[in-house]
């Protein structure tokens, strides 16, 4: 895994009262930090460069057993909305700082305190990425991420934060920093440094779970876990991060050998998810957690193109519909397929089986409302995707063709240039990682052509 910005010093316009360029040894300052905040980390754990992926990272000193803590961090040390010099003032205008993607207070809290002479968080900062290097595909120019990235989906998402972050930061972030200038300075107020921490709170924030009693709440607000975010993730991860009322853990999980590197999971990431949201990718075959989508208007399309005449294509437009009441499909909406199972079954199956059924059966549907779930169909993991019927397999098919014509690329095009190490060294590193992205996604695709043959 290349993670190549990730770990790099915090330079630019913000800072605490300490000249982060001039500090010796921000890993010395910060584990002072640590021990006066009451973060207590195993002595068989070291913050280092060496032996890390990319950037800081944590390394085993000995060997780690699994269950073993590794480091625990105090509530009081977590820097959030919550805990921030401003945190009075944040809940006083909740109201007014309400959002889409409910993270302006914990941002308000990241502009206040990167510009706070004296912030309690300023050893922590030191050990943040510079925020100008951030590889996320937001800061790459807009020819590039879609010469690079085109029928992945990500310039799309990134489309969509581009527009969300500016209307956000116009709407109520300026406004509030504006209204307060004792506490932001004039060098805070700028769209470019907003950008920067959002895509900082996408790649290093937490979010606590929600109990089970609590599933119908908001979710919970993020915040940055010190020592927490230090670490690098790798879908087969060796740690994990346990929420208590005091603290939270961070604990072994499997076997970790002394001098390998310590790794948290962010949770269950297609490439296309991990570029987009941390910037930065696993190299195939390593993420096993990848996927492709199928836009689910590309399957519309697929149907269609099979239709003879006006009234097959008013009954697929009345059989579309049908779908969008059952909440199945949706004009945004994507179907997702894993390497080993279909990870949207509900809605595809459902889609498959309305769109290919006999239309003397679509309307009986239509009459009863539904029908009954006592003939459920195979399964569908990828391995059963041959036992489909035959109407099936072929929608599926040519929408998968569909959809590898959105790529600027064909699969063998990728495979000549990752079976050519000279070629492939010869990539930017952006180059590298949006060729993993796109070949792992036609990977998947072609499987799916294969057993639907």
């Amino acid at each position: 895994m290349a993670v190549q910005a990730k770990r790099p010093r915090v330079t630019g316009p913000v800072g605490g009262g300490d000249d982060k360029d001039k500090d010796p040894d921000p890993v010395a300052g910060f584990l002072s930090w640590c021990r006066r905040v009451g973060l207590d980390l195993s002595p068989k754990v070291a913050v280092s460069r060496q032996g890390t992926v990319a950037g800081y990272g944590m390394v085993a000193r000995e060997s780690v057993q699994p269950g073993e803590l590794l480091f625990a961090v105090p509530r009081a040390a977590l820097l959030s909305q919550y805990t921030c010099s401003i945190s009075d003032l944040l809940e006083r205008e909740r109201g007014e700082l309400q959002s889409q993607s409910g993270w302006v207070p914990l941002l308000l809290a990241l502009l206040h305190e990167l510009q706070a002479p004296a912030s309690p968080w300023s050893p922590y900062f030191a050990l943040w990425p510079e925020l100008d290097r951030l590889e996320h595909p937001m800061f790459w120019p807009e020819e590039e991420r879609r010469r690079l990235l085109q029928g992945t989906g990500v310039p799309e998402a990134v489309e969509k934060d581009l527009a969300n972050i500016r209307s956000e930061y116009y709407s109520v972030v300026l406004p509030f920093m504006e209204a307060h200038p004792d506490l932001f300075s004039p060098r805070v107020r700028s769209l470019e440094l907003y950008h920067q921490l959002v895509a900082l709170v996408m790649a290093y924030s937490f979010q606590e779970p929600l109990e089970e009693e609590e599933d119908e709440k908001e979710p919970n607000p993020p915040l940055m876990v010190p020592a927490a975010d230090i670490l690098n993730h790798l879908a087969n991860h060796n740690a994990n991060l346990e929420y208590s009322s005091n603290c939270l853990r961070m604990v072994a999980t499997q076997p970790i050998p002394k001098g390998h590197e310590i790794f948290n999971t962010y949770g269950k990431m297609a490439n296309w998810q991990l570029i987009h949201m941390y910037g930065f990718v696993e190299p195939y075959p390593d993420n096993t957690d990848d996927t492709a989508d199928i836009q689910m208007v590309t399957v519309r399309e697929a149907a269609l193109q099979g239709t003879k005449g006006e009234a097959e294509r008013l009954l697929l437009r009345e059989r579309w519909d049908y779908l969008c009441r059952l909440e199945m499909v949706g004009e945004e909406g994507a179907f997702v397929i894993g390497r080993e199972e279909v990870l949207t079954e509900e809605e595809l199956t459902t889609t498959l089986k309305v769109l290919c059924m006999p239309a003397e059966e679509f309307r009986e549907v239509q009459d009863q409302d539904g029908w009954e779930d006592e003939e459920r169909e195979d399964s569908l993991m990828i391995a059963n995707i041959p036992k489909l019927k035959e109407s099936w397999r072929q929608l599926l098919r040519d929408s998968v063709l569909l959809t590898l014509q959105t790529y600027a690329t064909d699969l063998k095009t990728e495979q000549d240039l990752l079976s050519n190490k000279e070629a492939y060294t010869k990539l930017s590193w952006r180059e590298q990682q949006a060729l993993q992205v796109r070949y792992g996604q036609k990977m998947i695709l072609h499987q799916l052509l294969e057993l639907t043959s």
